[in-house]
C-alpha cells in the first residue's frame, strides 16, 4: 500500500501479527482494532523510511527484490504485500512505463482489441527497433498535422491555442506570433504536394493495398525530410501560413477523412505533433519533458541507446493535444484497482476516485509542467495562476464533483456510459498482458493507482499505472478517499475471509477468471499410436 507494505504471519500462537513500512496510522489503527499486534520493524528500517524519497525507493526495491529474510527467501504471507525477487521484477511489466509499453504490445494475444483505442502511442528509445519506429511516426504525424494546419481558416484560433483567447498572455503571445508569420516567406510550394504523397501511401499501408507489391515504407521516399521537418516547424509554431488551391483543400480533406476511418488516436492528435518523454523508471512526474522536435527526443534518447535491451531509460509517447478541459484547465483522473490474485486472476475497481488539476490554463504555446503535467508532486511547486475562480484552490476535485459539472455540460450519461466502462476496459487489458510475468501470488494483494485522461469526446485514456499510489492527503477530498480505500481494502481482502457478506465499500469486482485446471502430473504414461503411409 503505497510505500508500505503490509504483511500477516501467524504466531505459533496464533495471534495476527503486522508489520508496515511507511507512517500509515490508517492501517496501524484499523489493524489493532481487529486485534492485530505490530510487530516494530528494526531500526535498520526506520532509519531507512526517514531517507530522502528517491533513495528510500531505492533502498525498498532492493530489499523487495532480495526478499523478506537475509537468506534471500521472501517470508511467509498470507496476506498483504510483502514480494519476492520474481514478483517485484513481474510488477514492472505494469507499473514502470518501460514495462506497461512492451507488455501492451501483446495485447492482441489476449484480446482482439485495437491498443491504439486506449493507450496513446508510446516506444523505447533504449531499444533501436523501437527509436525507429518513432521516427517514422513523428514523421507521419508530421505529414498529418501539415494538411490540418493548411485547411485551417485565416480566421481561426491562433496555432497552438484550443481555448478561445482570453485576457492570460500566452494566447496574446500566440496571436503575436501569428501576426509576425505574415512577414515571413511562404513555405516551398512542394509542401502540401509531399504531404499528400506520404499520407497515401500511408493510407495504402493501413488498407493492406502493399501486401501483393513491393512498396517502401512512407517514410522512405524521395522526400527530404530533413527539409519537410524544418517547413513543418513553421508551419506549425511559427505561424507560416499555407495557400491552398480549391482542388488541394479537397484532396486534403478526403485523406485526413480516410486516415480517420483508419488510425483511432487522429482525433487526440492535434495539429502540433507534441511528444511527451518519460524516465521509465521514475515517479511522480519527476523528469518529464514535453518536446515538438524529434531532434530534442533524439538527443535525449543518445543516452540509452547502447544500454542492455532490457533496460531503456526514456520512453516516448504522443501528447494528447486535445484533451477536455475544466474552466479551460487540464486535468487527470487517479483511479485505484486492487488485484487479491493472479492465477486465476481475480481484480477489484473502487467506485470513487479523484481529479488532478494543473496550476494554470492549458495552452499548447508553452510546454510547461503548470499547464500539462497533473501530478500532485509536480503542480504544489506552483501557485495556482487561475482566471477563473471555479477552478479548485487545492487542484483535486472527487468524482462526484465531476458528475455534476457533465451535467451541467448536458452530459450526465458520459460517466457511466462512456468514461468508467472505458477504466474498467484499460485496466484488465493492462492485467491480462501482465499476468503471465507477474506469477501466482497466494495470500496477497496490490493496490494500483491508475492515471487517465479524457479526450473530447469523453473517451478515457490510459498513461500509466502505479503500483505504489500515494496515501498522503494533499486535500480535504483525498484525505477522505486516501481514508476510505485504506480501510476498504482491508475489508476486502480481511474481514471477506471469515464474513463472505461483510461490506467492501466502494470496491466492486471487476473480473473473476474461471479456474483452470492444473497441467497433467508427471508420472502419466502417455502413448501415441499410428501407422505408416506407403507410397502407392
Amino acid at each position: 500500500l503505497g510505500w508500505g507494505r503490509l504483511s500477516s504471519l501467524l504466531s505459533p500462537q496464533e495471534k495476527k501479527i503486522f508489520a508496515v513500512q511507511g507512517p500509515y496510522p490508517i492501517i496501524r489503527r484499523l489493524l489493532r482494532e481487529r486485534g492485530w499486534v505490530e510487530r516494530k520493524l528494526p531500526r535498520k528500517s526506520r532509519q531507512l523510511m526517514q531517507q530522502p524519497g528517491d533513495q528510500k525507493k531505492q533502498q525498498l526495491e532492493k530489499r523487495a527484490g532480495r526478499g523478506g529474510d537475509k537468506q534471500g527467501k521472501a517470508a511467509p504471507n498470507p496476506r498483504g504485500g510483502t514480494r519476492g525477487g520474481s514478483v517485484q521484477k513481474g510488477m514492472t511489466s505494469l507499473s514502470k512505463q518501460e514495462g506497461l509499453c512492451q507488455s501492451l504490445q501483446n495485447l492482441p494475444w489476449f484480446e482482439q482489441v485495437d491498443l491504439n483505442t486506449f493507450f496513446p502511442r508510446c516506444y523505447r528509445l533504449g531499444l533501436m527497433g523501437e527509436q525507429e519506429a518513432f521516427i517514422e511516426d513523428f514523421r507521419l504525424t508530421a505529414a498529418r498535422s501539415l494538411l490540418k494546419l493548411a485547411l485551417q481558416k485565416v480566421g481561426d484560433r491562433p496555432v497552438g491555442t484550443e481555448q478561445p483567447p482570453k485576457s492570460d498572455k500566452v494566447p496574446r503571445e500566440c496571436m503575436e506570433l501569428a501576426e509576425q508569420a505574415r512577414l515571413r516567406s511562404p513555405p516551398y510550394p512542394q509542401l502540401v504536394e509531399e504531404a499528400l504523397e506520404v499520407c497515401e501511401q500511408h493510407l495504402g499501408v493501413l488498407e493492406h493495398q502493399d501486401i501483393d507489391r513491393d512498396t517502401p515504407s512512407p517514410c522512405r521516399t524521395c522526400i527530404t525530410w530533413d527539409r519537410f521537418l524544418r517547413e513543418y516547424y513553421r508551419v506549425a509554431h511559427e505561424g507560416t501560413r499555407l495557400m491552398l488551391s480549391k482542388e488541394q483543400r479537397e484532396q486534403c480533406q478526403d485523406v485526413l477523412r480516410r486516415l480517420e476511418e483508419q488510425l483511432p488516436q487522429l482525433g487526440i492528435e492535434g495539429k502540433l505533433n507534441v511528444w511527451i518523454l518519460k524516465p521509465s523508471a521514475k515517479s511522480r512526474g519527476r523528469g518529464i519533458v514535453c518536446t515538438t522536435r524529434l531532434e530534442e527526443v533524439l538527443e535525449l534518447s543518445r543516452s540509452c541507446t547502447g544500454s542492455s535491451a532490457r533496460v531503456c531509460e526514456w520512453v516516448v509517447q504522443k501528447y494528447v493535444e486535445r484533451p477536455l478541459t475544466i474552466f479551460d484547465t487540464k486535468f487527470d483522473i487517479r483511479q485505484w484497482f486492487l488485484v487479491t490474485d493472479w492465477n486465476p486472476l481475480t481484480a477489484w475497481f473502487y467506485r470513487d476516485c479523484y481529479l488532478r488539476f494543473c496550476s494554470r490554463p492549458f495552452s499548447l504555446c508553452h510546454l510547461e509542467p503548470a499547464r500539462h503535467l497533473c501530478n500532485v508532486a509536480i503542480q504544489k511547486r506552483y501557485k495556482t495562476l487561475q482566471p477563473d475562480p471555479r477552478v479548485p484552490p487545492d487542484k483535486i476535485w472527487s468524482n462526484t464533483q465531476f458528475q455534476a459539472h457533465l451535467a451541467q455540460l448536458g452530459r450526465a450519461d458520459a460517466w457511466k456510459r462512456v468514461i468508467v466502462p472505458g477504466m474498467k476496459a484499460a485496466i484488465l487489458n493492462a492485467l491480462r498482458c501482465a499476468r503471465d510475468h507477474v506469477g501466482s501470488r497466494k495470500g496477497s494483494f496490490e493496490l494500483f493507482g491508475a492515471d487517465f485522461l479524457i479526450g473530447k469526446d469523453f473517451q478515457p485514456w490510459l498513461l500509466e499505472i502505479n503500483s505504489c499510489p500515494t496515501m498522503s492527503p494533499s486535500s480535504l477530498v483525498t484525505r477522505q478517499l486516501c481514508a476510505n480505500v485504506q480501510r476498504d481494502t482491508l475489508r476486502l481482502v480481511l474481514d471477506r475471509k471469515d464474513n463472505p457478506t461483510c461490506s467492501i465499500g466502494a470496491f466492486e469486482l471487476l473480473y473473476r477468471e474461471a479456474a483452470v485446471d492444473s497441467c497433467l502430473s508427471v508420472g502419466l504414461q502417455l502413448e501415441v499410436t499410428g501407422c505408416s503411409l506407403k507410397n502407392s
